[in-house]
């Protein structure tokens, strides 16, 4: 049977997001949910006021994705807009976020969306209300002014990329069980796996959650063998543990190193980013 190259250890701490020249691999707890790059937000910014209820309607639809705000004068002054069932020509009018606006007959909503990902460290339960733990929502905080959901789970103890946002298609979309997104997890175990598990585990096994089928698996090349790559599609809650112990292995340590197309590179652990433009046309291409 011809195999695949063993997983590369090295390709994935190249996608870790630990910064080139970096003489230490540890972080500090206090430099956790900062910005992986100050360019990136300065954390001096004033918070957003509360009564913030009130903006300009070429503003409004700017928010809304449908075009900029210069655009969006154009559109106001050719009567394309009307705020609450009324046609608005006005410059400068202002409405309120609950205000009905229509562009070409089209309700739109004024909320900005946002995407941020996050390298999650241990120690964080991405449940919002998680009692005396911390949560992984402290660490964004200050990543966006509206408030973001999470994309999928990882146990407190696990650590890699989580993903955020308040778009709430794009949620349903990343959601989807008949599309699961990939995921790509760098996985160690508490002893030695065999290759005939590895080729079971690729061809699918039967465990007490269902049937479990990676789309690819193999040992980390130039690690132990108890280290392995797992690439998988599932949503199913603590599948990688679940997966292993199917086996008779515990998982000693767990990290997401690629969600979707979206890797660790350049983002440290603790870490968010605001995903770019491109990255987000991406997604949508992907889970259309």
């Amino acid at each position: 049977m011809n195999r695949k190259k063993p997983f590369s250890k090295r390709s994935a701490s190249n996608s870790s997001g630990k910064p080139s020249g970096n003489k230490s691999s540890g972080y500090k707890k206090k430099n956790f949910g900062t910005s992986s790059s100050q360019k990136n937000r300065n954390t001096d910014t004033p918070a957003v006021p509360k009564d913030d209820d009130i903006l300009r309607l070429n503003r409004y639809i700017a928010n809304s994705g449908m075009c900029s705000r210069r655009e969006a004068d154009v559109y106001i002054q050719a009567g394309s807009v009307s705020v609450n069932g009324k046609p608005v020509t006005e410059m400068g009018y202002k409405v309120r976020r609950s205000d009905e606006v229509r562009f070409d007959g089209v309700l739109i909503n004024p909320e900005h969306k946002e995407y941020v990902l996050l390298n999650k460290p241990k120690g964080f339960s991405t449940s919002e209300t998680s009692g005396a733990q911390q949560s992984v929502f402290t660490l964004v905080s200050n990543a966006a002014k509206s408030k973001l959901n999470v994309v999928g789970r990882l146990g407190t103890t696990d650590m890699g990329l989580l993903f955020f946002t308040n778009d709430s298609e794009m949620v349903q979309k990343l959601s989807d069980h008949k599309n699961p997104v990939r995921k790509l997890f760098q996985v160690e175990l508490d002893r030695n796996i065999s290759l005939e598990e590895l080729e079971q585990i690729r061809n699918g096994v039967v465990t007490q959650d269902g049937f479990i089928k990676a789309e690819d698996i193999q040992h980390v090349q130039n690690g132990s063998r108890k280290e392995v790559g797992l690439d998988i599609r599932s949503f199913k809650n603590g599948v990688v543990r679940k997966l292993f112990s199917h086996f008779g292995y515990k998982v000693i340590r767990l990290d997401c190193v690629m969600f979707a197309s979206l890797t660790k590179k350049d983002l440290p652990r603790g870490h968010w980013r605001i995903l770019t433009r491109q990255e987000v046309v991406n997604l949508k291409m992907m889970y259309s």
